[in-house]
């Protein structure tokens, strides 16, 4: 017979308990340079442009000063935000953390994934980094991406996640 007991509050498991994993150090320095390079592409055209473009004085002060400030925070955002980003890896799922403002928690059960993939662009293995992607049933797309990890790391969760999820292991 089908039974559904129900389950107090207190009797759930908690995400204050576990402790979280930190994304890979040089993740940070990735965004930072990602963020300066965009900064770059936009301060060349508008600097050629106010030089070009006779505009005065204290409309260009007005337009570079908020460049700076924005310039500024870009390079600063990655260090307020990455720290509050963080994954947990427990016996029957995994959890991701993420968020500065909205903050948001996203378990996976490893019985829900169907496939796993790691991908990497050419900035991310310069600094040997990887994002790690779960797709579980049912979805489209990535139901869950974590960004920011070590190449190395990325690969044992892969295999970790896959043995869990009851699938054959391709060992790369």
């Amino acid at each position: 017979m089908f039974q559904n007991p129900e389950i107090a509050l207190a009797d759930l498991p908690g995400t204050e308990d576990v402790t979280w994993q930190t994304l890979d150090a040089a993740y940070k320095r990735l965004r930072q340079l990602q963020n300066l390079i965009l900064v770059v592409i936009i301060a060349v055209p508008v600097g050629i442009l106010t030089t070009i473009n006779p505009v005065p004085i204290i409309p260009r002060l007005v337009l570079w000063a908020v460049g700076i400030i924005v310039a500024a925070l870009l390079f600063l955002w990655p260090g307020i935000a990455l720290p509050k980003r963080g994954y947990v890896v427990r016996d029957k799922d995994i959890l991701f953390r993420k968020g500065v403002v909205w903050q948001s928690v996203t378990a996976i059960p490893f019985n829900r994934i169907q496939h796993v993939e790691i991908s990497s662009t050419p900035f991310d293995r310069k600094f040997n980094l990887a994002q790690l992607q779960l797709f579980t049933a049912g979805g489209s797309s990535g139901d869950l991406k974590i960004d920011g990890l070590n190449s190395a790391v990325a690969e044992q969760l892969r295999l970790f996640v896959l043995e869990k999820a009851g699938a054959t292991v391709e060992h790369r």
